[in-house]
């Protein structure tokens, strides 16, 4: 009966702490939560250089905010680290211009981004030829 009595107290003492938690966690919310519902965000702009670390501001009303935000050194700067894209396959080499290209069509725009639709880009054409004949020895004479 002793072991029953513990059992419960140990129950009543861990739902007490759990709810105490959560009403903690959720005060935390409201004091840092905004009644604003229309945030309007501006690009990432990054600390040093252009790309790496970096914070976004964002307006609703007369309230303004800072996030951290992050711009991948690799990213193609020319569209946006917002503007997400899903490319097709690239193209044939161009004999006239020596690149090839392929278009990307918006995915996502995060953060409400102005991003385009499609978008095209290029490279230049490869100067090695491929061979389809890897692993395979020549034939030597007799």
């Amino acid at each position: 009966m002793q072991v029953q009595g513990f059992l419960l107290l140990l129950a009543l003492i861990l739902l007490a702490a759990t709810a105490e938690a959560g009403k903690n966690k959720k005060e935390k919310v409201k004091k840092d939560g905004s009644e604003c519902e229309d945030w309007r965000w501006g690009p990432c702009v990054p600390n040093s250089k252009d790309c790496g670390l970096g914070y976004r501001e964002g307006t609703c009303k007369d309230e303004s905010k800072k996030l951290k935000c992050k711009i991948p050194c690799n990213w193609k700067k020319k569209f946006g680290a917002d503007c997400k894209y899903k490319f097709e396959s690239w193209g044939g080499c161009s004999p006239q211009t020596g690149v090839k290209t392929r278009s990307g069509v918006l995915k996502k725009a995060l953060y409400n981004a102005q991003c385009e639709e499609i978008v095209y880009v290029t490279k230049p054409c490869s100067a090695k030829i491929k061979s389809k004949s890897k692993g395979q020895s020549p034939t030597l004479p007799s």
